[in-house]
């Protein structure tokens, strides 16, 4: 049947569709199909069970469910019952066909006799008749046809045609709803999938391990056939292919990739994401910093971002055409800001080990100072002893003995002896000059910045109460903060499975002179009884793997500053850690 196009797919279904004619027997086949929306597993179920239904109440020999898809704009078979099992890898351009038609005008067919319509495309030798209703959404959008054949000439009638077409509409309805709640269901996932993802990010510590916990996760996510992630180098002004999932046999890019070489620099440019539809066409051969692999094809790119300033890219590649879609390009956003955090956060991390080796390796240098310094002290007091019993002999040889020249040289000997031993003593010394005026505050605080990491990575929860008012003293900042964070580490190792620590600052008189209290306070499990009067012993550990220094070192710093340092409190609940220091004159 060939009528003239209504102006629309609701005029055309107004023109066919007669409720008043509806049997009892449509009317229990459209409310089985309209229970579908609540028993329906899954959206391509709803449709294998529409389509069963629709051919047996018009006792058709075959049908097929059609929809245009979205990426290309073409009628595919999702469905079908009675056809050749070939027939889905049938796809039909808008207009070609029977089914084509009615998807590209929006309008129900009767095709009494398919061999008399130029249109129809064998898809089976017994097929004769035809109806055809397109599935329209209540937005006016035709989103795919049901088609159902007859073996027989003439086997469909204008009432089944008007039967179709309720169905059809009544089935888009119901699909409509299962998609929806399909689409809700997959944001639900992708969110949990997010925040666990994000959960696996933070524990990840070693850089390349995190790398590839990215791109595995991000493939993951978007059901993605690859992904990859770009470091930007800020010093190099490049990026560096880190890390590759999926696409087994793919080449990353090697070395340094200037940004004006790169295809995906434009994403850093511009702070946006970037897409291409195919990357195999001749236009990207000579584009250095994709991976080779001939299945990739399409490519989503965002940029990392900290703050503004650009970490790195992170890309998902498909092995077939295909446009991404808001709601994927929101996640892999989403993702991508997640993962640029976990980056700053190891890079920062990365700082933290750095400045405690550095500061580990500083402990060592003060050890072997401090060391000498009481060799050095040791030995001057002798020295002095030898020194002057040697004067007190008066050794006077005449000019031409040559014990005169022995006396000589000995007395030479001592006092470069008395030199060596005082320049070993003052330099073991912490100069004055490197004192100065600081806020206790700040110096507490700038340590703790140094430490918040491996205390958030160890389930440590920091608590610091300030002064009410600022206080100041006058010290050497490195070795305060040398001492704060020895005792700070000290109580992280006292709490392996977590814990708090307490940073307090007061100020109180003692022996007649304002003094500022630092106190550390930990809920570890408390230093053993037998050490506990010892712990500021040179070599005495509770550790297998410690030196034995640390506090031993920090007594001594705090004694040259004038201060000291004391065990407050210990025991099963936690152990409390006391700093005095004299407050700078105001």
């Amino acid at each position: 049947m060939d009528t003239e196009a209504s102006s629309s797919p609701s005029s055309a279904l107004a023109s066919v569709v007669k409720p008043s004619c509806a049997t009892p027997a449509d009317l229990a086949l459209l409310h089985a199909i309209s229970r579908l929306a609540a028993t329906a597993d899954t959206p391509r179920a709803a449709m294998e069970e529409i389509l069963r239904l629709a051919i047996v109440h018009f006792d058709a020999s075959s049908g097929s469910i059609g929809l245009l898809s979205p990426d290309t704009g073409k009628l595919e078979i999702e469905v079908h019952q009675g056809m050749p099992s070939d027939i889905d890898e049938v796809v039909l351009r808008p207009g070609q066909g029977i089914t084509g038609w009615v998807a590209f005008h929006g309008r129900p067919q009767l095709v009494p006799d398919v061999r008399a319509d130029p249109r129809y495309i064998p898809v089976r030798p017994g097929i004769r008749a035809e109806i055809t209703a397109p599935l329209v959404s209540a937005s006016g959008q035709v989103i795919g046809v049901i088609n159902l054949d007859s073996d027989t000439v003439g086997g469909f009638t204008p009432a089944h045609l008007a039967g179709l077409v309720i169905l059809a509409e009544e089935s888009t309805s119901v699909l409509v709803r299962l998609w929806q709640l399909q689409h809700l269901r997959g944001k639900a996932r992708q969110l949990e999938n997010l925040v666990n993802a994000g959960l696996t990010l933070v524990t990840k510590l070693e850089r390349q391990e995190l790398h590839d916990a990215i791109t595995r996760d991000t493939r993951g996510l978007l059901n993605a056939h690859a992904s990859v992630l770009y470091e930007y180098v800020a010093t190099r002004r490049c990026l560096r292919a880190v890390s590759l999932h999926g696409a087994p046999g793919a080449v990353l890019p090697e070395g340094d990739l200037p940004l004006d070489s790169c295809l995906l620099s434009s994403s850093l440019i511009t702070r946006r994401h970037v897409e291409f539809l195919n990357i195999q066409s001749p236009e990207f051969i000579d584009v250095v910093d994709l991976p080779r692999h001939p299945a990739l094809r399409s490519i989503l790119a965002v940029p990392l971002l900290w703050e503004n300033e650009p970490v790195g890219i992170l890309a998902v590649f498909t092995d077939h055409s295909h446009r991404f879609n808001n709601d994927e390009k929101r996640l892999l956003a989403a993702f991508g800001s997640l993962s640029a955090v976990t980056l700053q956060n190891s890079r920062l991390y990365s700082r933290v080990f750095q400045s405690e080796e550095t500061l580990r390796k500083n402990e060592q240098l003060t050890t072997l100072g401090l060391l000498a310094a009481e060799i050095a002290h040791e030995i001057r007091n002798p020295l002095t002893v030898i020194k002057l019993l040697y004067g007190y002999l008066g050794l006077d040889f005449p000019p031409d003995d040559p014990r005169r020249t022995d006396v000589r040289v000995i007395g030479e000997k001592l006092d470069q002896l008395e030199a060596i031993v005082s320049r070993v003593l003052q330099f073991a010394k912490a100069p004055s000059s490197l004192h100065s005026r600081w806020s206790l505050s700040d110096i507490v605080g700038d340590t703790l910045v140094l430490i918040r990491l491996k205390l958030a990575q160890g389930k440590i929860q920091l608590r610091f109460d300030p002064p009410t008012r600022p206080l100041h003293v006058n010290v050497h900042k490195g070795q305060l903060q040398q001492v704060l964070l020895n005792l700070l580490i000290n109580a992280t190792q006292a709490m392996p499975d977590g814990g708090t620590i307490k940073v307090a600052i007061a100020s109180e008189e003692h022996d007649g002179a304002r003094q500022a209290v630092i106190d550390v306070v930990d809920t570890g499990t408390g230093i053993p009884p037998e050490l506990t009067d010892h712990i500021f012993d040179s070599f005495l550990s509770g550790r297998a793997d410690g030196t034995g220094l640390g506090l031993a070192i920090a007594k001594r710093i705090l004694l040259s500053h004038h201060g000291d340092i004391t065990l407050h409190t210990t025991g099963r609940t936690g152990t409390t850690m006391r700093i005095r220091l004299p407050l700078a004159p105001n």
